[in-house]
């Protein structure tokens, strides 16, 4: 079974380098993303509460994108990843958000947990 995936666009006032630090790193995503997250290299432990989840980092360019393939789906195409996107004329910053649902049903409660997520990192860094 294929996923199904989609995208989601967030205008965020923050410079890129500063947004960047929010899902780049493990101590910028503990503040708004997970519990706690640990890293060795390129593999990625997220935890929440009583629940730990592996990722590997499968691209990265620093203050542009970040892309996460979980280890659990070694065996499809799927992943998330973070993008800033700056508008050349308006210096406007958005955060494109890329992830995978397992079936069309659940697009939209994944769409709403990331809109939450993303609220969430809003908050944290003031924005």
């Amino acid at each position: 079974m294929s996923k199904v995936k989609f995208e989601l666009e967030f205008p965020i006032h923050a410079s890129p380098s500063m947004l960047y630090q929010y899902f780049g790193t493990p101590a910028g995503l503990e503040e708004w993303f997970a519990d706690r997250v640990n890293s060795r290299g390129k593999m990625i432990t997220f935890i929440w509460d009583d629940s730990e989840e592996e990722a590997k980092i499968v691209a990265n360019k620093a203050d542009e994108r970040i892309k996460y393939k979980w280890t659990e789906s070694e065996g499809d195409e799927s992943y998330f990843e973070f993008r800033i996107q700056v508008d050349a004329l308006t210096k406007d910053v958005s955060l494109i958000v890329t992830d995978f649902a397992d079936d069309e049903d659940e697009v939209e409660e994944a769409k709403m947990l990331w809109e939450n997520q993303i609220e969430e990192l809003k908050h944290t860094i003031g924005a």
